[in-house]
């Protein structure tokens, strides 16, 4: 390997040894995402020095064809160390403003996406049912009404005979009605625990 190839080696691992850093750096601010998940974790923990491996391999190989020697490990260790020392603290501190420039940015966009989509939407589909309820409460008043004035004669009829029946079958229809009173309340204490008890 001629000097100029050496150098070039050398030059490139430092580089990706500071690359690896800030890589390294953002998967781990990246990472609080999936944490709960011990799958999920490993998963993506073999997949992120698989492919940094990959990748470092592959700028050895476009450099020197792929040849490794000691001195590309120590490259490599040297920038990421130079890296650590120079540059960790300054570059962490503009990925989290960095994080919040684009959730500031994706709020906004979401916030005029609600206003512009959502919102008319929501309106549009809340005046369609408020009509429909709306309709049909009128629609029931209606029938209510029309149903009082068909049977309003059938009403008065009734209660005329009631009037000319004996006070004998009269007592008797109230005891029925009496009967028939209290079954209803007693249906409606038991529905009422029912419902209570599947609660």
């Amino acid at each position: 390997m001629i000097l100029s190839t050496q150098f070039m080696t050398m030059l490139a691992m430092v580089l990706g040894g500071f690359y690896l850093g800030i890589i390294l750096d953002t998967f781990r601010r990246a990472s609080s995402h999936w944490k709960n998940s011990v799958f999920l974790t490993y998963f993506m923990e073999i997949s992120f020095w698989l492919s940094q491996t990959l990748f470092l391999f592959y700028i050895l190989y476009r450099v020197n064809a792929g040849e490794l020697r000691f001195y590309v490990f120590v490259a490599c260790l040297l920038g990421f160390a130079t890296y650590q020392a120079l540059a960790a603290s300054s570059y962490k501190k503009m990925l989290e403003h960095m994080i919040q420039i684009a959730l500031s940015i994706y709020r906004f966009f979401a916030k005029v996406i609600h206003a512009l989509f959502v919102t008319p939407v929501v309106f549009v589909f809340s005046l369609f049912f408020s009509a429909i309820a709306y309709t049909i409460q009128v629609l029931f008043i209606i029938l209510v009404t029309i149903g009082k004035i068909i049977f309003a004669p059938f009403k008065w009829v009734i209660m005329l005979i009631y009037r000319l029946l004996p006070e004998i079958i009269k007592k008797y229809l109230h005891k029925i009605a009496g009967f028939y009173s209290t079954m209803k309340n007693i249906c409606k204490k038991w529905l009422k625990y029912i419902k209570f008890k599947r609660r």
